[in-house]
């Protein structure tokens, strides 16, 4: 809260002094004495300090300089927008409120004809906003109840949009900048990936973010050529061998699930993609016979397979309707190579969740359960009055990373926060699952039997989420982690 008036800080007074003297440093300042400003009046020297000075000095003590670490900066910036522009409309009806009660009381008149006599030029007859419905009950009370029909906004929209774009394209030169670094800061590049990455930089991204691409930026092409060959070889070595006996089973169940992936897009559909993906599924399982292969992870291949997909095709071309037949052999080879190892590399963090009984998967559920008890207590026994078990319906969130229950295009939004956080698909996935679940907790809440519940559970109406609900869901995930990650104990009412 800010103060009208400087802080006196007394040298005599430790014991008032907002830091405690006993600390080495103060937050935000240098390791030697904090400044002092001096201030000299006519009443001689004596020192000063304002809050504004303080804050000042120690801003980096609580904000790091960049907004793009997650949305909610933006999000408090949007509420002083409209908390500002709901003022200035609250003052300016006040205003038209109160010119329209002393007309009424000098002139005696509540009729149509005096109310136009009385409005400004350029104002409707009825005395409100153009297009406002008018009120049988005279002009006074058709502007109380219809004020909030046609208002105009206190900013206009090509001004109110310009900020957003400003940042957009800063984002985008930092990307920019940051990958043709020669030397790369793996730490920056997360730092402003969280909050999503610009789509002509996504896939250069993600590969360095999964840790299949260098940060050294003269070593990149040589690795990518080393490791293409590579996988070219585990075709040669491993794919043949699909016909064994000993793999039939695997190779059966992968030709099964391929066709039903995605069934409704048309890319999918194409024999050259389900090639692609038959093999890279294949060879992954031989390779990690301690899981092989298990229903559900064809489809973490996908948002993989559609980012590298633009840098072949044109910004005109939609994914969707992309004939994989017209791109060249080497091209196909290229993506599928780099498809196969950032994907092995993800699955190498999450692989217990694969491994026999799928332990990794059990452990998350049960640690979901009780997050939502803790943080939603109404829901979570709301849930259990009904006999509705969390593996019932989680277990598909943990197996298919959430794949099943969120639009393509936001799945693909999803991934840009979980290669920037530490452990995101192992451990930041969970506090994602757990705000996605309160975010429909109202909706759960009206559903009063078993039936209406998993049916509901089983099918979220996520189908017209964009950019704008996958940044709240990812806000209120970060919350929960800073609340609970390292607070095992916090709100936890069995203490």
């Amino acid at each position: 809260m800010m103060c009208d008036s400087p802080i006196e800080v007394h040298k005599d007074s430790k014991k008032h002094s907002f830091w405690r003297t006993d600390m080495k440093s103060v937050p935000g300042r240098s390791m030697g004495s904090p400044r002092k400003d001096v201030s000299r009046g006519a009443g001689g020297a004596k020192a000063k300090d304002s809050f504004k000075d303080f804050q000042e000095e120690t801003k980096d003590a609580w904000d790091d300089g960049d907004d793009d670490l997650i949305q909610m900066a933006n999000i408090r910036m949007s509420l002083r927008d409209v908390q500002h522009t709901a003022l200035q409309v609250i003052n300016k009806h006040s205003q038209q409120q109160q010119q329209q009660e002393e007309d009424v009381s000098n002139h005696g008149d509540h009729s149509p004809e005096s109310a136009q006599n009385n409005s400004a030029p350029g104002t409707p007859s009825n005395g409100t906003h153009p297009g406002t419905p008018r009120s049988a009950n005279g002009p006074g009370v058709g502007v109380r109840l219809n004020s909030h029909h046609n208002v105009p906004s206190a900013t206009p929209l090509h001004l109110r949009q310009k900020p957003v774009q400003d940042r957009q394209n800063s984002k985008v030169d930092k990307f920019k900048t940051l990958l043709e670094t020669p030397h790369l800061d793996l730490d920056e590049l997360k730092t402003i990936s969280w909050s999503g990455v610009p789509k002509q930089y996504r896939q250069t991204a993600w590969k360095i973010l999964s840790g299949y691409l260098p940060p050294t930026l003269d070593r990149r092409t040589l690795t990518l050529e080393r490791k293409r060959q590579e996988y070219y070889n585990f075709i040669q070595q491993y794919y043949e061998t699909r016909h064994h006996e000993v793999h039939q089973e695997t190779f059966r169940q992968i030709a099964i699930d391929i066709p039903r992936m995605s069934p409704l897009i048309p890319i999918f559909q194409q024999s050259t993609v389900q090639k692609i993906f038959e093999r890279i599924l294949f060879i992954w399982a031989i390779r990690h016979p301690a899981s092989g292969y298990v229903q559900g992870i064809n489809d973490l291949v996908t948002p993989f397979f559609v980012v590298f997909l633009t840098e072949y095709i044109h910004n005109d071309v939609e994914i969707e309707n992309c004939a994989l037949g017209n791109l060249p052999e080497e091209q196909l080879g290229a993506l599928e190579a780099d498809c196969f190892w950032c994907f092995s590399k993800l699955l190498d963090g999450i692989q217990d969740n694969y491994t026999f009984a799928q332990p990794g998967i059990q452990l998350k559920v049960d640690a979901l359960k009780h997050l939502i008890s803790r943080i939603d207590a109404k829901l979570h026994q709301h849930l259990m009055q009904h006999n509705v078990e969390y593996l019932q319906f989680t277990f598909r969130w943990m197996n298919n990373l959430l794949m099943r229950e969120l639009p393509l295009r936001c799945v693909i939004r999803l991934w840009d926060t979980y290669m920037s956080e530490a452990e995101g698909f192992a451990s930041f996935h969970l506090y994602v699952c757990a705000a996605f679940l309160s975010r429909f907790s109202q909706d759960l809440l009206r559903e009063n039997d078993f039936h209406g519940l998993m049916l509901m559970l089983q099918n979220l109406p996520t189908h017209h989420w964009d950019n704008e609900e996958i940044g709240l869901l990812l806000a209120e995930a970060y919350k929960l982690k800073y609340m609970f990650a390292d607070a095992p104990k916090h709100l936890d009412k069995k203490r």
